[in-house]
């Protein structure tokens, strides 16, 4: 009948918070995947298909040879695994559990756990499945040698981050246009198949190529890595900061226009539909 009102500090907050976001990104994994490890194991198969599959193409078509000097498995490895992973982020938050989830009626859940979840389930199992290949590749086909491998972590990272500040901004405008963010959501992943620069080196690529490109972070992000990760490539068309500005801004807004969203949407919205 009576409670004693207890005050927690803002860092044993924070520390409940990602603790809870832990067990939901678990909870996830599991609801989507019968373990972990198969969830794992299924994001390392993608990977391993979209390798062979742009190997071959690259060999077929002769343009190994256009490629950054150095280690191909690598080359192609640093552009596919960035895409995979802003891709899947972006798909991943824009179908997080909205305000009107049965599982919000838990008193301790709420969107941003289930936002933060979504963001660590795609980061884990991306980040397992790297390491992995990276191991494989190393050990089985020839050894690896990386230039500089924080800054290549950091460009994975950015990839993850700007995905899910994009899934962000879209999950936030669902409830209101959802036909059209769903149509917005497959262009820009069919976009960026070519859009992310995976497949050419931005150096080699002409000015007018360079204005079409240079709008996208992925691009950005992607050409980064690889000057981080080849000791003989040196990227002139492309910055990190510019990938970094974008992310913290489209976090900014997603994060207004999901609290706004949250007040005002309501379960009724999707019952026509």
């Amino acid at each position: 009948m009576f409670q004693a009102r207890r005050t927690e500090s803002t860092f044993s907050l924070a520390i409940n918070m990602l603790e809870l976001s832990m067990v939901a990104a678990a909870r996830k994994v599991r609801q989507t995947h019968r373990s972990a490890i198969w969830a794992i194991l299924l994001s390392l198969i993608q990977a391993v298909l979209f390798l062979v599959a742009f190997y071959f193409l690259f060999t077929f078509m002769g343009a190994r040879g256009a490629a950054i000097r150095g280690d191909f498995m690598l080359y192609l490895l640093s552009g596919i695994f960035a895409y995979l992973t802003h891709i899947k982020s972006v798909q991943q938050i824009m179908t997080t559990e909205g305000a009107t989830a049965s599982i919000m009626q838990h008193a301790p859940m709420n969107t941003l756990v289930a936002i933060l979840s979504s963001a660590l389930t795609v980061l884990y199992t991306q980040l397992i499945g790297l390491l992995v290949l990276l191991l494989a590749i190393h050990v089985i086909i020839n050894p690896i040698s990386i230039h500089y491998w924080p800054g290549g972590l950091m460009m994975f990272l950015l990839s993850w981050a700007s995905g899910c500040a994009i899934g962000l901004l879209l999950l936030s405008a669902k409830p209101w246009i959802p036909d059209i963010v769903s149509m917005v959501q497959l262009v820009y992943i069919r976009a960026n198949m070519i859009a992310s620069g995976k497949m050419f080196v931005a150096n080699m690529m002409p000015g007018m190529m360079i204005d079409m490109f240079d709008w996208n972070p992925l691009f950005h992000v992607i050409d980064q890595a690889r000057g981080f990760i080849f000791v003989n490539y040196f990227p002139h068309h492309s910055n990190w900061e510019y990938p970094l500005y974008f992310t913290l801004f489209a976090l900014l807004i997603g994060f207004m226009a999901e609290a706004y969203t949250r007040k005002h949407v309501s379960a009724s919205w999707g019952a026509g539909r």
